[in-house]
């Protein structure tokens, strides 16, 4: 049975993430790792690891397993306007993960982007996230997943006003835009895991809703 690093275990969707992968019996070993302390990592087969995530290449450990999701991401106002430490969060910390994998022989990275993620994006957000997936693509992991989730829906600790309009306006958004909840997010994650296909592969939001509909 395989082992997984979740980087992000106290965000929104990695708290789904990190509920689903403690009750699957698919995966032997889970290191969930943090910047703060949680309460949920009380599982058996659970590594709960709170480390300064700036820092993560201190920890090489962390990441001997074979699968590593990474769902940590922040906002532009999480970090006070400061677009260096939304880079460092968004970028700097998922890539440097990401090659802490490999060396730990890690063979499949899954990423939690965002719709509308490119490189050349006039958007910075969406910018950093391109450069991001442009980043991953060039590792030789066997298997890279990205997913690229719309408005994300769930309880947050913070009030956001975008959030709060898309609970109420989403059934209007056509297609790939409309809002999806975290935890569809985190079960399609947790799918694409254990299914561990060869490749890169690019899951568009309402893909995502549709995978996670479907029958395992």
């Amino acid at each position: 049975m395989p082992s997984v690093a979740l980087l992000g275990a106290t965000g929104l969707v990695g708290r789904h993430c990190l509920d689903l992968l403690a009750s699957d019996r698919s995966f032997e070993r889970i290191v969930a790792i943090a910047r703060r302390k949680f309460a949920e990592a009380t599982a058996p087969r659970v590594e709960a690891q709170i480390v300064d995530v700036e820092h993560l290449d201190e920890r090489p450990d962390l990441f001997r397993v074979d699968k590593v999701i990474c769902a940590l991401g922040t906002t532009i106002k999480a970090v006070g306007g400061s677009k260096a430490k939304f880079r460092q969060i968004d970028y700097e910390i998922p890539v440097t993960a990401a090659n802490l994998g490999l060396k730990g022989g890690a063979r499949h990275f899954l990423l939690v982007s965002a719709l509308g993620a490119n490189p050349h994006s006039r958007f910075f957000y969406s910018r950093v996230k391109g450069e991001l997936e442009d980043a991953l693509r060039t590792l030789p992991y066997r298997s890279v997943t990205i997913v690229r989730p719309s408005l994300l829906l769930g309880e947050r600790e913070e009030f956001r006003l975008g959030e709060q309009i898309g609970k109420r306006l989403g059934w209007i958004v056509p297609g790939k835009y409309k809002p999806i909840h975290a935890r569809e997010v985190a079960a399609a994650l947790v799918r694409y895991a254990k299914e561990d296909r060869p490749g890169l592969h690019i899951i568009e939001s309402d893909e995502i809703d549709k995978d996670y509909l479907s029958p395992a």
